[in-house]
């Protein structure tokens, strides 16, 4: 929600889709676009059930090990891509444990919050 309330400004043209399957912080999600005249596509209903979206940008927080999320990140993400999964300090052994089913470019972005964490970036994903 916070890229969809930024992106008004600096780039109106972008569209942001929600993937919430609580239906309790979906009414929240849209009530927040809702108060603040915000453009966004919320989405009620669990990931696993939604069509591709193709999405040239992706990011998901506190959801699953990167080994569960690798399949949907693929799923739904444009080929050419880019994944952005905030992680704590076990990301090291997610990476070890994704990999053993999926290779996929990985970058480390030290997290600027939290000496422990770190933002994964990946591209190129494609199964072993």
């Amino acid at each position: 929600m916070v890229i969809a309330i930024l992106a008004k400004f600096s780039r109106p043209d972008l569209r942001v889709t929600l993937i919430e399957a609580d239906q309790r912080k979906a009414v929240f999600l849209r009530e927040v676009a809702r108060a603040t005249n915000t453009s966004v596509k919320v989405l009620s209903q669990r990931i696993e059930t939604v069509p591709p979206l193709g999405a040239d940008t992706l990011s998901a927080r506190a959801f699953a090990p990167l080994d569960v999320m690798m399949p949907y990140v693929a799923q739904h993400m444009a080929t050419d891509g880019v994944a952005l999964l905030p992680k704590g300090s076990h990301y090291s052994q997610e990476v070890a444990n994704a990999r053993k089913l999926w290779n996929f470019d990985c970058e480390i972005i030290p997290s600027q919050t939290n000496a422990e964490a770190v933002i994964l970036k990946i591209q190129g994903v494609r199964r072993v």
